[in-house]
């Protein structure tokens, strides 16, 4: 069953394993104890250290592993703000950060700090230049990941961290999604990953702090990882997580020309093969498996489910999946459109054949979910050259199906209001004007929900 989720996490490469099983046999005993066998495990601990260090690019007691890249971010970002609280209590990150940033900020909001959610372009980018306008003499903490996991989207890390560097102000670059290809270029202050996102066990987090950033460890006291990471550490775990990190450097270069042709194959094919989608996210600066792309009039559970029994998983940013009833925060950011969202992440070594076979199915897929929701008849109100549709307690993508079947009802000039009550609608309609050359007039108020105003050009 082709395995199309790297993203989220990728199988364990076969060094890993190997490692694995090895330091299983040899790791198990206390590193910190000067014995026989703690002597051999604090050897396999520094190994491990340094090759993660190299492959980070940074010194070797810059470096702790934690139990998650989770906890690397909420140790980073929380140690830093107290390191450096005489400064001030602003905190920066992009509106597209990996949740585990955004809910670090969100408890320094809570806690009484000020919090800058810089926007991003339509591709999923910031502006360096806005970037470096939001720095402030109390900016404690600045965050910007180097790729986005939802669309791939390379971030100008090295630009943000220059702007940075010139006003004082430590970077926290989440780099969980781009280590595993190489190391980040600037001169950023603070480093996240996790290993399960390249290949390594799950459980494994790496958190880098540059010699000269102030830092406070928060919470008790602990005399593992320079007190950064509490517990003992899981060494067949490290050292699985730092064999397969080399591992896949050795063979990025060649496996990323290998997958950024076979995602632009996927960039290209879709629009052709299936009507009513827009590809998002950057379609150079990106990583080299990550593909996204949405599909109008689509639930996009019910397509992740069709995918799957035809043997292709997948996952979606959609807002119509069972863990959220709102878009996903990246594409609400970047104000694409979120129904019908596919986020095809290709792991390492993936087959050719199962790339063309996903082209070859994904028509289908597509046609038989637009069949299944049908569209039914939409209640509509005319009044000269308008029209109401009362799309109310119906959720995506069918406030946005409604409207397509009536715009042509209205003369050109003619508007179509859409009242509805599903937050969704308030990415996707604006998105379908977009796509479809039609004008978004704009929101207004009303007794129930909102009503979106678009107008027919053409």
């Amino acid at each position: 069953m082709p395995y199309f989720d790297a993203a989220s996490s990728t199988p364990l490469h076969p060094v890993a394993r190997q490692a694995l099983l090895a330091s299983l046999d040899e790791g198990w005993a206390d590193p910190s104890r000067l014995y026989r066998e703690g002597r051999r495990a604090r050897l396999l601990l520094d190994a491990a250290r340094e090759a993660a260090a190299e492959a980070v690019g940074c010194r070797a007691d810059e470096l702790v592993f934690t139990s998650s890249g989770t906890a690397a971010v909420h140790t980073g970002v929380a140690g830093v703000l107290a390191g450096r609280r005489r400064v001030g209590h602003h905190l920066i990150v992009s509106a597209v950060e990996h949740s585990s940033v955004l809910h670090a900020a969100d408890a320094h909001e809570a806690g009484g700090g000020t919090v800058t959610h810089l926007a991003v372009d339509r591709a999923g980018a910031v502006d360096p230049v806005a970037y470096a306008a939001a720095l402030r003499q109390d900016t404690a903490l600045a965050c910007l990941q180097s790729a986005n996991h939802e669309v791939g989207t390379v971030q100008p890390v090295a630009e943000v961290a220059e702007a940075c560097r010139a006003a004082g102000v430590p970077l926290l670059v989440d780099a969980a999604q781009s280590l595993g290809w190489g190391p980040v270029e600037g001169d950023w202050s603070l480093l996240t990953a996790s290993a399960h996102k390249w290949g390594g066990p799950a459980g494994v987090g790496l958190l880098a702090v540059r010699k000269g950033v102030r830092f406070a460890v928060q919470g008790p006291a602990d005399e593992r990882e320079s007190g950064r990471a509490a517990g003992f550490e899981n060494l067949p775990a490290i050292v699985a997580a730092a064999a397969s990190l080399r591992a896949v450097r050795d063979e990025a270069a060649q496996e990323a020309v290998r997958l950024r042709e076979l995602t632009e194959r996927i960039r290209v094919r879709v629009p052709e093969l299936v009507p009513d989608v827009e590809v998002v996210g950057d379609a150079v600066r990106r990583l080299p498996g990550i593909v996204t792309f949405s599909c109008l009039y689509v639930d996009g559970e019910t397509l992740l489910h069709e995918l799957d029994r035809e043997g292709f998983s997948v996952s979606s940013g959609s807002s119509c999946t069972s863990s959220t009833l709102t878009p996903s925060h990246v594409l609400k950011a970047m104000g694409v459109l979120s129904e019908g969202n596919v986020r095809v992440s290709l792991p390492p070594g993936v087959a050719a054949e199962d790339v063309e076979r996903f082209l070859e199915v994904l028509p289908g897929a597509v046609a038989a979910v637009r069949e299944k929701l049908g569209a039914p008849a939409p209640t509509t109100l005319r009044h000269r050259d308008a029209l109401v549709v009362d799309a109310l307690g119906k959720l995506c993508p069918l406030p946005v199906i409604e409207l397509a079947k009536v715009i042509g009802e209205v003369p050109v000039g003619g508007t179509v209001r859409v009242l509805a009550d599903d937050e969704a609608a308030r990415l996707d309609i604006p998105a379908w004007c977009e796509m479809r050359g039609q004008e978004y007039v704009g929101e207004e108020p009303a007794d129930h929900g909102a009503a979106y105003v678009v107008r027919r050009v053409s």
